[in-house]
C-alpha cells in the first residue's frame, strides 16, 4: 500500500522502539493497526460510492455489427418520387440501436432537472453528464426539491440551484 520495503520497515520499528520503549510498543502497534483498518474501510467505501454513482463496473453494450444476408434486399441511396412506391434510404445513425437521437435527448419543456434510474445524483438539463443517460433511464424533475425528496443528491459538477 505504501510501498515500504523490509529494510525501511525494520528501521521504522527500531526508531519506534527507541522513542516509545518496549512497554508501549504493543499498544502502539494495536493503535496503528486499528487506524490502518479504518483507513482501508473508508477508502473502500469511498471507492464503492464513486463506482456506484458513475457506474464504472457496468460494461457498455457492444455495438451490433451489421449483418448482410444473401436474401435481404440491399438498401439503395437513390430516392424515388413520392407515391411511386420506392423506399428512401435511412442514414446510418437511424439504424444504430445504441445511438442517442437528438430528439430523444431533449428533456420535456419545463423539466429543469434529470436523474438516472439506479443512480444517486441528479443534474441540470444542460449538464454534460445528462448526455450519457439513455432516454429510458431518465427521470425528469421540475424542481430541485422534488429530486431531493425522491432521494437524489445534487451533482457536484453542475451544482444546480433554484431561485427562491
Amino acid at each position: 500500500m505504501f510501498d515500504i520495503g523490509l529494510q525501511e520497515l525494520i528501521l521504522i520499528f527500531v526508531i519506534a522502539l527507541l522513542v516509545f520503549g518496549p512497554k508501549n510498543l504493543p499498544q502502539l502497534g494495536r493503535s496503528l493497526g486499528r487506524a490502518m483498518r479504518e483507513f482501508r474501510r473508508a477508502s473502500a467505501e469511498f471507492e464503492s460510492t464513486i463506482r456506484t454513482n458513475l457506474q464504472i463496473d457496468e460494461p457498455d453494450p457492444p455495438p451490433a455489427p451489421p449483418t448482410v444476408t444473401a436474401d435481404a434486399p440491399l438498401v439503395t441511396t437513390e430516392t424515388s418520387a413520392p407515391g411511386t412506391g420506392g423506399s428512401e434510404a435511412l442514414p446510418d445513425s437511424a439504424l444504430d440501436p445504441h445511438a442517442v437521437s437528438p430528439i430523444a435527448a431533449e428533456a420535456p419543456p419545463g423539466e429543469a432537472y434529470v436523474a438516472q434510474r439506479g443512480s444517486r445524483l441528479f443534474h441540470q438539463r444542460d449538464c454534460g453528464w445528462v448526455k450519457r443517460i439513455g432516454e429510458p433511464d431518465r427521470i425528469y424533475f421540475k424542481r430541485m426539491a422534488e429530486a431531493k425528496e425522491a432521494g437524489f443528491m445534487a451533482c457536484p459538477s453542475c451544482e444546480p440551484w433554484e431561485p427562491a
